[in-house]
């Protein structure tokens, strides 16, 4: 298929349009500057997880008594109580 016409004349149009300049002087721009607000939800969550960090993992206290009533023989578990453990943390999980 042959097109008729000066190829020259038509790429021409199409040059012209790829000479943009650029902007140089824009007035009445400005950027708006970023802000964040947190909620008094996430404030009093925040100030409760600093508390719960600031609580030991281990109770020494606890942990005294429990050495010294195993170590002295008086620590006692009744099996009904082992039984009842066991049952009530395997419906737990089965919930």
């Amino acid at each position: 298929m042959r097109i008729p016409g000066d190829f020259s004349k038509i790429i021409g149009v199409y040059n012209k349009n790829k000479k943009i300049e650029k902007a140089n002087n824009i007035q009445g721009v400005e950027g708006k500057k970023d802000t964040i607000s947190i909620s008094s939800q996430a404030k009093d969550y925040q100030l409760a997880l600093k508390a719960v960090r600031q609580v030991p993992d281990i109770r020494e206290e606890k942990v005294r008594e429990m050495e010294q009533k195993y170590s002295s023989g008086t620590y006692n578990i009744s099996s009904e109580d082992v039984a009842d453990k066991i049952v009530s943390k395997f419906l737990d999980k089965k919930v």
